[in-house]
């Protein structure tokens, strides 16, 4: 961006010193714009990486614009072009723009913009493009994701270069028409219009297939991107624990959609609104309708501009004020969508308890209070888009025909010909169009801050979950000097502040197996939570040994969707064993009578019964072979015979791991070389203590 920067300071230097020797006030005012795009191009390295893109396209446009103004203005302007000289404004406004970007980036909601699209567009990922006819090739993601951004820039202003020409075929085609003139007529409308409206169809063409390519890209980007961040470090367990975020997995598949898109559908239309601006405001500015202030002799340059500009303007205000509040509302409607969907989803997830316990009327009466909060956030949402849209269809009615109000009267007195009234009336319905844009997106800008501020939060609160109060952080992790497992000086806290447990020195692995007892509550699965990292609240140290595998096995196991094959595998990926070696531990947990159906895909979760679920995830400890195994009450849905059959089959083929269970029946005793109680303090808290193994009930 320096030597932009260099180039940029350069022409505007040279602009100076023609603008100085010709005496024109607009070469010496877009020298001096130069010189400020110079230096805040300069300083662009300090922006998000997304707002430099439109930094460094309006630097280069300032350059191509300004030379071609300079050109003109030394009379090099080729006649042959058909097309008026580049004015001075042109560069001028480009100018102003690329400044205007560096300013807006301290705007709060700008930043937030900046910073959630920047990494796509900054990614060092290697990905294959295919492009004819070079056909596939490798690329940095970042790379293809800029060169198609500019690349749709490009396209964008070459169509409002082809739609300012068209203008000019629109007054010579109506001027032949007054002035009966057949051979400039179909000679217009034959080797003019033709030739560039098929360059606008192809360009159309060409963007709507690079459209799509970097939409879906991005989309894929940052789902990914957001699917690993939620997930890495057991970030989504510490979040629901917080409960700091809501529907998580909206944020992710809805919120990254529409922020995809939604950034899309304003930056390039904004900056090709800009380009339609400044072009056409040239063609109103030049116009030779004459107005004088009221009462004086003062001529106001650039009249039917300023009519243009101020309706414009005074609409934009108004439309503000009529949906501010179109904001909140959006943000408070996604948020009742998606709690209505995952109310949908719990109800499927457990269909047979529901079923079990005739609970179907409460769900229905739970779903339906759902909608209805729905049902009333929508209506408060018709209500202020009634008024809204009230607004903006009133506003763009009058714009049809304001032009030809404010133009008829030249055209009658034969100021004007019919040509330059159809003409003026094209372009200043393009300028009002272009200064109207967030009248008519206002609505969509409204939905758009709800997903960036959903987003936002989200962000906040994996940050939050990864290095705040809550982050695995909170209960130091160690690597401890022998094999054992330890955990020194550590109060674990409930999620609400208040002390569960607490301990001064708590040593794992001195023994084979290790059975933790203890009335319900008194913190045995928290306990083991914070051993598996996951448990945020609360201080002190856990140690691991050095390159341990530790598994843990709760009392619900999780079954993935897939086949029998994968939930076997689970957190293995479903190739990671191989037939006989799954076989060979289905039958070690009395699950041989599924052998056949390892590749069935199936609702696993709900097709195989409690106890069938819990022999499977000792069926994966028997396929991981961890170094530290902790059951939590996992064979509790087992009767007593084949539970002891299932520790058995653990200590049998596990003969190196260390085993730690939760378990409340007294046969358990039998199974494990020690006993850890939870005792009772007098703050209400519990201290695992160790005690005498007890001989089995």
């Amino acid at each position: 961006m320096r030597p932009l920067s260099i180039l940029v300071a350069a022409l505007a230097a040279v602009t100076l010193v023609v603008g100085q020797q010709a005496g024109s006030a607009g070469l010496i005012g877009m020298g001096v714009v130069g010189l400020l795009l110079a230096a805040v191009t300069f300083r662009s390295p300090s922006l998000a990486f997304f707002l430099r893109i439109f930094s460094g396209v309006f630097a280069i446009e300032y350059l191509l614009f300004g030379a071609a103004a300079v050109l003109a203005e030394i009379g090099w302007w080729p006649p042959a072009l058909q097309i008026p000289p580049v004015p001075t404004s042109l560069p001028t406004t480009v100018g102003v723009f690329g400044i205007l970007i560096y300013a807006i980036s301290f705007v709060p909601v700008i930043a937030r913009i900046a910073r959630i699209a920047s990494p796509y567009f900054e990614s060092q990922e290697v990905t294959t493009a295919n492009l004819w006819p070079i056909g596939p090739f490798r690329i940095r993601l970042g790379t293809l994701a800029v060169s198609l951004f500019v690349f749709l820039i490009v396209i964008n202003q070459a169509q409002v270069g082809i739609t300012l020409r068209l203008s000019f075929f629109n007054r010579d085609m109506y001027d032949a028409l007054q002035n009966k003139d057949a051979a400039a007529f179909w000679y217009q409308l034959f080797w003019v219009f033709c030739l560039w409206a098929a360059l606008w169809v192809i360009s159309g063409l060409i963007e709507l297939f690079a459209n799509y390519t970097i939409l879906i890209r991005w989309r894929q980007f940052m789902a990914n991107e957001y699917t690993r961040r939620w997930l890495d470090h057991a970030t989504h367990y510490r979040i629901a624990l917080a409960g700091s975020v809501d529907n998580p997995d909206q944020r992710i598949a809805e919120d990254t959609r529409a922020f995809v898109n939604q950034t899309y559908n304003f930056a390039l239309p904004l900056l090709s609104q800009v380009s339609t601006l400044v072009s056409f405001s040239i063609i109103l500015w030049n116009i030779p309708v004459a107005f004088n202030l009221p009462g004086t002799s003062i001529a106001v340059p650039g009249y039917i501009f300023w009519v243009a500009f101020f309706y414009a303007a005074a609409a934009t205000w108004l439309t503000h004020l009529i949906g501010r509040p179109l904001i909140r509302l959006e943000f408070e409607q996604e948020k009742r969508e998606a709690n209505f969907r995952f109310s949908l989803a719990r109800l499927r997830e457990y269909s047979e308890q529901i079923a079990l316990m005739v609970g179907e009327p409460t769900e229905r009466a739970h779903l339906a209070q759902r909608f209805y909060d729905i049902v009333e956030n929508f209506y408060r949402l018709v209500w202020r888009r009634l008024k809204l849209t009230s607004f903006t269809l009133s506003y763009n009615q009058l714009s049809v025909v304001l032009p030809y109000i404010i133009l008829a009267p030249y055209y009658f007195a034969g100021t004007i010909t019919l040509g330059i009234m159809m003409q003026v009336a094209g372009a200043f319905d393009r300028v009002q169009t272009a200064l109207s844009f967030i009248i008519n997106s206002y609505s969509s800008i409204a939905s758009y801050l709800a997903s960036i501020n959903r987003l936002t939060s989200f962000e906040t609160a994996i940050a939050d979950a990864q290095h705040g109060p809550i982050s695995e952080e909170a209960l130091g992790r160690e690597t401890s000097r022998d094999q054992g497992l330890h955990i020194r000086n550590a109060t674990l806290l409930l999620p609400n502040g208040k002390p569960i447990v607490k301990l001064g020195a708590l040593d794992f692995g001195k023994v084979r197996s290790t059975l933790l007892i203890g009335p319900s509550g008194s913190g045995k699965s928290t306990l083991f939570r914070a051993i598996a990292g996951i448990w945020p609240f609360g201080d002190g140290k856990v140690g691991i040994p050095p390159e341990a595998q530790i598994m843990l096995l709760p009392q619900r196991p999780y079954l993935p969707q897939g086949s029998l094959r994968a939930a076997l595998a689970y957190p293995a990926k479903e190739g990671a064993y191989d037939d006989a070696a799954i076989r060979a531990a289905m039958e070690k947990v009395k699950l041989g009578h599924l052998a056949d159906k390892l590749d069935e895909v199936d609702l696993w979760g709900q097709r195989l019964s409690g106890g069938e679920q819990q022999r499977l995830a000792v069926a994966r400890a028997l396929l991981s072979k961890p170094d530290w195994l902790f059951l939590d009450e996992a064979t509790a849905s087992l009767d007593e015979k084949l539970e002891g059959e299932i520790y058995a089959a653990i200590d049998r083929e596990l003969p190196e791991a260390r085993i730690v269970s939760i378990g409340h029946r007294a046969t358990l005793r039998s199974m494990h070389d020690a006993v850890v109680t939870m005792e009772p303090n007098a703050d209400g808290t519990f201290t695992p203590t160790p005690t005498e193994k007890a001989p089995a009930a």
